[in-house]
């Protein structure tokens, strides 16, 4: 019986996004910027959007995709896909849910795709409007535990208390986003560096994060194309071929109450083993790295937890010259990431990883082949990928 795998089935051959605008000045509806994205992918990839029959977000999207599929004018709707669990911990797994889709046959030309208008509904970052608490909201909002940033700041501040882990290590993660975004056009942040100084002097949102360390709120919309790898050749970019994909979290992760057995995870110490074996590479043959920042110290833990590099060693490999592309040792976050380019809920950070091994990115890593993305870290489920060149296959 041959290995059950994605290794190689399936390729992303089309990225598309909108303008990425501040929390509130979307000009257009979010459905619209949607359909604009996917739109943007098609052109990007060469082909006919009625060729889509398929679809695949996370988080609770807002966007139907029986609605896309009509205004589209799809001939017929053959896969739709919403995987579950709050935050960006959803975006690698469907990618990964599109992959399967296109592999087995359920669909040929599946889009991913994620959009957001936080001024038009309800901030994420922001503590939910009153009324009844249920849920683990219930066991936190008595003690005024309410916001995203609240609810995992303790997690953190236990894994860098346990692990002896400096300020600065969170620090050089903001400042290589910034870095990055000043090369990038699209950044909502291109043109607004980040200095040690006005780092260190912002104000604290929650300890451990001052204000450089928490996402943006955006506005905007992106999209992948993912169809079968036999197909892919023919199309009008260089594939960026799936290698892995994983999702889930720990035992009782999710348990409520903050009551999780290994409480100071960013969730991935069972996903990244399975990612790792799936895509047939070790983290040392990884040449660019795109890592959810909801909070740095969540990039800081994913890192670790993905055998970059050990706790013990974080303080000494998490500086600025060793994130930064062209010449680092591990460049992160390339086109600015959640913290300086945009919050599209980090699907922003599949599409440059897929730039990246078209050799494409405004932050170019020289010949990269094999490119991760790390999606939400210390949510549950959670979810990574390995994306390579043809010459990894």
């Amino acid at each position: 019986m041959s290995k059950r795998t994605l290794r190689g089935k399936a390729a992303i051959v089309g990225v598309g996004e909108t303008t990425y605008y501040k929390h509130g000045k979307a000009p257009v509806s979010e459905f619209k910027l949607a359909l604009q994205a996917i739109l943007a992918a098609c052109e990007d990839a060469g082909i006919d959007p009625r060729r889509i029959d398929g679809f695949a977000s996370y988080s609770n999207d807002r966007n139907d995709p029986s609605r896309i599929a009509a205004a589209l004018g799809l001939p017929a709707l053959r896969f739709s896909n919403m995987n579950w669990g709050g935050g960006g911990g959803g975006g690698s797994a469907a990618v990964g849910n599109a992959a399967a889709a296109v592999a087995c046959g359920i669909a040929n030309c599946v889009v991913v795709f994620r959009a957001l208008a936080q001024g038009q509904f309800q901030r994420f970052g922001a503590a939910p409007p009153g009324g009844t608490a249920t849920g683990e909201m219930a066991l936190n909002a008595p003690y005024g535990v309410m916001s995203p940033g609240q609810r995992y700041a303790m997690r953190a501040m236990r894994f860098l208390h346990e692990n002896r882990i400096a300020p600065s290590a969170q620090r050089a993660i903001a400042l290589a986003s910034y870095h990055h975004a000043q090369a990038n056009p699209r950044a909502v942040m291109h043109g607004r560096p980040l200095t040690p100084e006005a780092y260190d002097s912002s104000r604290w949102i929650v300890e451990p994060w001052r204000l450089f360390d928490c996402c943006q709120e955006n506005d905007g919309a992106a999209a992948l194309i993912i169809v079968p790898a036999e197909e892919a050749r023919d199309l009008r970019h260089v594939p960026a071929y799936l290698l892995g994909a994983a999702q889930g979290s720990e035992y009782r992760n999710g348990a409520r109450g903050h009551n999780a057995p290994l409480y100071a995870t960013s969730s991935f110490t069972t996903v990244a083993p399975q990612l790792y074996e799936m895509a047939g590479v070790k983290p040392s043959e990884v040449d660019v790295v795109q890592s959810y920042e909801n909070f740095t110290g969540g990039v800081l833990m994913s890192l670790i937890e993905h055998g970059f590099f050990s706790a013990e060693k974080a303080n000494e490999f998490l500086t600025v010259e060793n994130l930064i592309a062209p010449s680092g040792k591990l460049p992160l976050n390339t086109s600015g990431g959640n913290l300086a380019e945009c919050y599209m809920h980090g699907l922003e950070l599949q599409v440059e990883a897929v730039r990246q091994l078209r050799g494409q990115s405004t932050s170019q890593v020289p010949d990269a082949e094999v490119s991760v993305v790390i999606s939400g870290p210390m949510v549950t489920p959670v979810s990574s990928m390995i994306l390579g060149t043809g010459a990894t296959l």
